[in-house]
């Protein structure tokens, strides 16, 4: 059975022009092995940008006079992407995968009061995967200020309110589309599945053992800096005050700041697990290219035996069927043993490379988990925001791939600056 699937990402103004060089097609030679650059014409819009993101949001902004008060590091812009798997499309043909988007789009314009003016740009790809369509829109909320006056404003902080929020959209959605006649099934829920919902970028560069294996070779646990309560000096005239807060505040905040830390050692732990995981790929993988260069040793050792058989039977003499016969029996005899060795390594392999994809998906399900537990933990707004600064606190990414390229490109830079 297929999927009603959508998914939300939040975006920062600093975000917002990447996913447009993506949408678009900007970018003259895609990084995204699954463009289909010959393919690339059929995609179309359902409502087209005719700037960039920024640039857009930037005239939203002057042409609407909406109320924004805006950071840095506010969110601006939110990306939905709505799709299902191949089957489906397939199954429904090219005229009900376009009335399936049509009502995507339909469904986010109506969807809390949203409207189609706050949507900046939707577009269908099929030139990449199973089809989708990206939508940018604005997270407008219509409200009241302090006097009761009807206003509107950009604020995805209440736009998603409430953990339920991804959990309604994720209702809505599906009961739009079934009620429009297309046959899909509701997605389980993520408490139930314990699944972080990833981009597709990233979802697409999780796997990557090698760039994995990087990351968690340069991860480093420090314990953060904490109060040591016998160097806080309390006043005697407000004691009572100071011992509530020592009692109340720094001791259980110290407390849960070594709890963390102890729960971060013992994740490490499990991460080196992985790392020995991917040099253990190493070594199976070399093993393969061994097994493979002898398979063509013994390849070139059956041909040899070959044309000593062809040579000697050219000039046997009266025994020339008995001798025949022993070399035919001496030849089907090693190419018996050598198939059987060749079968044998490949199904122990298979095997072994079975073992690891469990343990490979064992990790990506610890890292889900630990990144869920951190926001339950915390009562923080959401995952991103805790990747986000994750990779601002550390100076590392999250996503491997994107890790490497960065240290590739300060190496580069260091080798001209010498």
């Amino acid at each position: 059975m297929s999927y009603a699937i959508v998914r939300n990402e939040k975006l920062t103004r600093d975000e917002i022009n990447g996913k447009c060089t993506h949408n678009d097609r900007k970018a003259k030679n895609h990084s995204n092995k699954d463009i289909d650059p010959t393919r690339t014409h059929l995609n179309y819009y359902l409502k087209k940008n005719t700037l960039t993101y920024t640039k857009e949001f930037d005239k939203y902004l002057k042409e609407s006079k909406i109320q924004a008060h805006l950071r840095n590091n506010s969110i601006v812009m939110c990306q939905m992407i709505f799709t299902s798997d191949q089957a489906f499309f397939d199954r429904i043909g090219e005229q009900e995968t376009k009335r399936y988007f049509d009502e995507c789009y339909k469904f986010i314009c109506s969807y809390k009061n949203l409207g189609e003016q706050n949507i900046i740009a939707a577009v269908v790809h099929l030139d990449e995967g199973a089809p989708h369509m990206h939508l940018m829109f604005i997270p407008v909320v219509h409200t009241k200020d302090k006097e009761g006056k009807e206003i509107d404003k950009i604020c995805a902080r209440d736009f998603w309110k409430g953990r339920d929020s991804y959990r309604k959209l994720q209702d809505a959605y599906f009961n739009h589309v079934k009620s429009k006649g297309f046959d899909l099934e509701r997605g389980m829920f993520v408490e139930d599945t314990g699944r972080k919902h990833y981009t597709i970028e990233e979802y697409k560069k999780i796997t990557n053992y090698e760039n994995t294996k990087k990351v968690l070779n340069d991860i480093k646990l420090d314990l953060p800096d904490t109060p040591n309560i016998t160097d806080i000096k309390i006043n005697r005239l407000s004691k009572k005050r100071d011992e509530i807060i020592l009692e109340q505040i720094i001791k259980p905040k110290d407390k849960i700041i070594k709890e963390l830390y102890a729960d971060n050692m013992s994740l490490h732990k499990e991460l080196s697990k992985q790392s020995k995981v991917s040099d253990e790929i190493e070594k199976y993988q070399k093993e393969r290219d061994s097994i493979l260069a002898d398979n063509k040793a013994l390849n070139l050792k059956v041909q040899s035996l070959e044309k000593e058989y062809k040579r000697k039977s050219n000039n046997l003499d009266f025994d020339y069927n008995n001798r025949k016969n022993e070399l035919e029996k001496e030849f089907k005899d090693k190419s018996f043993d050598l198939e059987y060795e060749y079968k044998h390594k490949i199904h122990k392999l298979e095997k072994e490379n079975k073992h690891l994809h469990k343990v490979i998906d064992k990790f990506k399900t610890t890292i889900e988990k630990f990144i869920k537990w951190i926001c339950k933990k915390f009562d923080l707004p959401s995952e991103d925001e805790v990747v986000r600064n994750f990779e601002k606190d550390n100076h590392t990414f999250l996503d491997a791939e994107k890790q490497v390229k960065h240290e590739n490109y300060l190496e580069n830079e260091y080798e001209l600056d010498r």
